[in-house]
C-alpha cells in the first residue's frame, strides 16, 4: 500500500497519516493476546490488511471485503479491519452492518477521530440525526481542525435542511483543505439549496477547474448557471455534458438533463448512470407468495406533499380514489409545512406516514410489513427524491408517475405512465419501464381549484394597454434559443411585453442584458413577484394575453394553471416526453391549433395571435367552452382510467406474470401491446 496515497477510510488524509500504524510492529501491538501476536501471525495479519487496503483503494470492494473478513477471523477486535470493513459496508448501502462494525472499532479505540466521523455519516443515512451530530462532535473534540470531520458535520446538518449552518462547516473545512473536491462540492450544494445560485455557480466553477471529472460537477455548474440565466459559454458546457453522458460518466442529474437534451436515448443513458449509483448490494429477504386480497393497497411516495405544483394537481385524485377497490397510503419523506394544502393531503389518504426519520431500507421494510401492493413514485430524480428505496423492491409493483417526465433507467421500476402524445407508439425502446398509455393525457389535474377575484395590471407592474406575453416556467428551462424566439416575437409586436417568473436577481439582470443583446429594450421584460396563495397566482394569469412555452422541458402543471385560468398557451412539439407534455395537454382540451410544428411556426403563430384580436378572442372563447367539457379537467374520467391501469398491473402480478406494456382505452378496456 503506497503510504502517500489517500486513505480509503474517507478521512481525506494520506494513508500514512491516518493508518500508518498498519506497520507489522503496530499490527502486532494491536493484536489481541494469543496466537495472532506471534511474529508469523502478526506478519500474516499485516499482509492481509495491506492487501485489503490496496484492493479497496483500487476499487475492488468485494476482494477488499473478503480480505478484511479474513483478518477479523484472525483478530475479531482489530480496529482497522473493523473500521475499514464498516466503511465498505456503508458504501455498499448496508447501513446497519456499517454502523455495527464502526461502533465495534470505536469500542477498540475511541480516540480515532475519522471513525467517529464515519459513524456520523452512517447514522445520517439512517436519518438518526441527533446521534450523528453527537458522533461527529466527538470526532471534532479529538481533532478540531480535521477537514473531514468538519465536512461530515456539514453533511449531517444539510441532511436536516440546516443549510446555512452546513455552509459554515464547509467553509471551516475548506480553511484547512482549500482544494478538497468533495468539500468544495458540498459547499456548492449548500449554496444551491439556499437558492444563492450565482454564488453556487461560482463555487461549482471552482470545483470543475480543480477536479473536472468530479461526479455531477459539470451538471451542477450548468444547472446553477441556467438558474441565473447566465448563458456565456453555455453551449460549450452543454457539449461537454452530452459527451460525458455518452461516455457513461456521472456528469449531470437526469432531472436537469431533461431540460437540455433532445435525445430520448441520451436521457435513458443519463438515467442509467444515476440508477447505477442507487443500486443495492444489500437486499431485503425474499417476498412471500403474492396473493389477491380485498382492496389493492396503493402507496404514493413523495417529498412534495405540501405547497408544490404536483401536489396541487394531484390532491383531488388522492381524495377521490375508489375506496371500495383501493386502500390508499401516502409515504412522505418531505417536510411537514403545516400549511392548508399539507393538512388537506393528510386527510386525502387512508394512511399518511411520515418517514423522514427512516432510511431507505427501513421504509422499504415498512411498506412490506404494511403489505403495499403498488408503489407509485411521484419524484423520479427530482431534488430530495429517494430512488434507492425502490431498489429494495418495496412493493411487488413499482410505478413511475407524473412528477418526472422521463425514464428512470432502472430494473426495479416496472411501469411508466404516459399517453400517445408524449410517447407515441414505436418509441418505447428508449424507456426502461413498460409503458402504460392512458387515454387523453397522462397528467392529473384538480378541477376544483379556486381562482381569486379580479386583479389589475398596475398592481403587477404591467402596462395597461400592452399585449402581454408571459411564461411562468422555471427560468432554468429557458434555453438561449428559446429566448431568441421570444425576443423576435416581442420585437415584431409593437408595444408588447414579456412577463416572466424570475425571482433570482442575477437572472433578472442577465435576462435584461440578453434582451439588449438581441435589440430589445430590457424595459419590455416584466418580472413577476412570488405570491403566497395559489388562488392569487391563478388569478394573475388573467392579466396576460398569451402564455409562451419553453421547449426542451415544457410547462406541465404551469400549462394547466394557465388553461384553468383561461389563458391560452402556445407550444411546439419536441422529441422527448418532457418536450411533449404541453402537446398532450392541449390535445386533451381540444386546442391543437396552439401546437406549432417548429420554432419558426411557433413565432408565426404567436405574432398572428398577438396582432389579430379576433383570432385570439376565438381561441379564448373556445378554451372557455372546452374547459368544462373536454377530458383535460374531467377528473372522474381520468381516475377511472388510472384505476383500471392499477388493477391490470396488480392482476398480472398476482398471476405471476411479468410486467407488460398496455394501453387503457377511454372506456377502461385494457389492451396489451406486443
Amino acid at each position: 500500500m503506497a503510504r502517500n496515497a489517500p486513505c480509503p477510510c474517507g478521512s481525506g488524509r494520506r494513508y500514512k497519516d491516518c493508518h500508518g500504524r498498519l506497520d507489522a510492529g503496530a499490527a502486532s501491538a494491536r493484536a489481541a493476546p494469543g496466537e495472532a501476536q506471534a511474529s508469523g501471525g502478526a506478519r500474516a495479519l499485516h499482509d492481509l490488511l495491506n492487501r485489503a487496503l490496496a484492493a479497496q483503494t483500487a476499487g475492488r470492494a468485494a476482494e477488499a471485503e473478503t480480505l478484511y473478513r479474513d483478518a477479523l477471523a484472525q483478530d475479531p477486535r482489530h480496529f482497522d479491519a473493523l473500521h475499514m470493513l464498516g466503511v465498505l459496508r456503508y458504501r455498499a448501502g448496508d447501513i446497519d452492518e456499517a454502523i455495527a462494525l464502526i461502533r465495534a472499532a470505536i469500542d477498540v479505540d475511541a480516540s480515532h477521530a475519522p471513525a467517529h466521523s464515519n459513524l456520523a455519516l452512517a447514522l445520517t443515512a439512517k436519518h438518526a440525526y441527533p446521534e450523528a451530530l453527537a458522533s461527529v462532535d466527538r470526532a471534532l473534540a479529538r481533532a478540531p481542525s480535521h477537514p473531514d470531520a468538519l465536512n461530515n458535520r456539514g453533511l449531517v446538518l444539510q441532511a436536516q435542511g440546516r443549510h446555512a449552518e452546513a455552509l459554515q462547516c464547509f467553509d471551516a473545512a475548506l480553511a484547512h483543505a482549500p482544494d478538497h473536491p468533495r468539500i468544495l462540492s458540498n459547499r456548492a450544494n449548500a449554496l444551491l439549496e439556499l437558492r444563492r445560485h450565482e454564488e453556487a455557480a461560482q463555487a461549482f466553477a471552482r470545483l470543475v477547474a480543480i477536479a473536472p471529472d468530479h461526479p455531477w460537477a459539470l451538471g451542477y455548474l450548468y444547472q446553477t448557471r441556467m438558474h441565473c440565466c447566465d448563458w456565456s459559454g453555455i453551449d460549450a458546457l452543454a457539449a461537454q455534458i452530452h459527451a460525458a453522458v455518452r461516455a457513461g460518466k456521472r456528469a449531470i442529474s437526469p432531472f436537469m438533463y431533461l431540460a437540455m437534451s433532445a435525445s430520448p436515448a441520451d436521457q435513458l443513458a443519463c438515467a442509467r448512470i444515476t440508477a447505477a449509483a442507487h443500486a443495492r448490494t444489500q437486499q431485503l429477504p425474499p417476498r412471500g407468495a403474492r396473493s389477491a386480497h380485498g382492496r389493492i393497497r396503493l402507496a404514493y411516495l413523495s417529498a412534495n406533499f405540501h405547497e408544490h405544483p404536483s401536489s396541487y394537481a394531484e390532491a383531488r385524485l388522492f381524495e377521490t380514489h375508489d375506496r371500495q377497490r383501493f386502500e390508499v397510503t401516502a409515504i412522505s419523506f418531505g417536510p411537514d409545512t403545516g400549511t392548508p394544502l399539507r393538512r388537506r393531503l393528510e386527510r386525502a389518504f387512508d394512511h399518511f406516514i411520515d418517514v423522514r426519520a427512516q432510511s431507505d431500507a427501513d421504509v422499504a421494510a415498512l411498506m412490506r410489513t404494511r403489505g403495499i401492493d403498488i408503489a407509485v413514485d411521484l419524484m423520479g430524480y427530482q431534488n430530495h427524491s429517494r430512488p434507492g428505496l425502490y431498489a429494495f423492491r418495496a412493493a411487488p409493483v413499482q410505478v413511475s408517475y407524473h412528477g418526472y417526465p422521463g425514464t428512470l433507467g432502472t430494473a426495479w421500476f416496472d411501469y411508466l405512465f404516459a399517453d400517445a402524445r408524449v410517447l407515441p407508439p414505436g418509441e418505447e425502446i428508449d424507456y426502461a419501464e413498460q409503458v402504460v398509455r392512458l387515454p387523453d393525457t397522462y397528467l392529473a389535474h384538480d378541477p376544483t381549484r379556486a381562482i381569486a377575484g379580479p386583479q389589475v395590471r398596475a398592481d403587477a407592474g404591467l402596462p395597461e394597454d400592452a399585449f402581454v406575453f408571459c411564461s411562468f416556467n422555471n427560468n432554468y428551462k429557458i434555453m438561449p434559443a428559446t429566448f431568441d424566439v421570444w425576443m423576435r416575437i416581442v420585437a415584431r409586436v409593437p408595444g408588447s411585453v414579456l412577463w416572466l417568473a424570475a425571482p433570482d436577481d442575477a437572472a433578472r439582470r442577465n435576462l435584461r442584458s440578453e434582451a439588449t443583446r438581441r435589440g430589445v429594450d430590457p424595459a419590455r421584460l416584466v418580472f413577476a413577484e412570488r405570491v403566497p396563495a395559489m388562488e392569487a397566482h391563478l388569478a394573475r394569469h388573467r392579466l396576460a394575453d398569451l402564455s409562451l412555452d419553453t421547449h426542451y422541458y415544457n410547462a406541465h402543471t404551469t400549462a394547466t394553471d394557465a388553461l384553468w385560468a383561461g389563458l391560452p398557451l402556445l407550444t411546439y412539439t419536441g422529441s422527448t416526453l418532457a418536450s411533449r407534455a404541453a402537446t398532450s395537454i392541449l390535445h386533451a382540451i381540444g386546442l391543437p391549433e396552439l401546437i406549432a410544428r417548429d420554432p419558426e411556426d411557433f413565432e408565426a403563430r404567436a405574432v398572428a395571435l398577438a396582432t389579430s384580436p379576433a383570432l385570439l378572442r376565438e381561441i379564448r372563447d373556445k378554451l372557455a367552452r372546452h374547459r368544462d367539457t373536454f377530458p383535460l379537467f374531467d377528473l372522474p374520467r381520468y381516475r377511472a382510467a388510472i384505476e383500471s391501469a392499477y388493477q391490470a398491473m396488480w392482476a398480472r402480478s398476482v398471476a405471476g406474470l411479468p410486467p407488460a406494456a398496455f394501453d387503457v382505452r377511454p372506456e377502461g378496456r385494457i389492451e396489451l401491446r406486443d
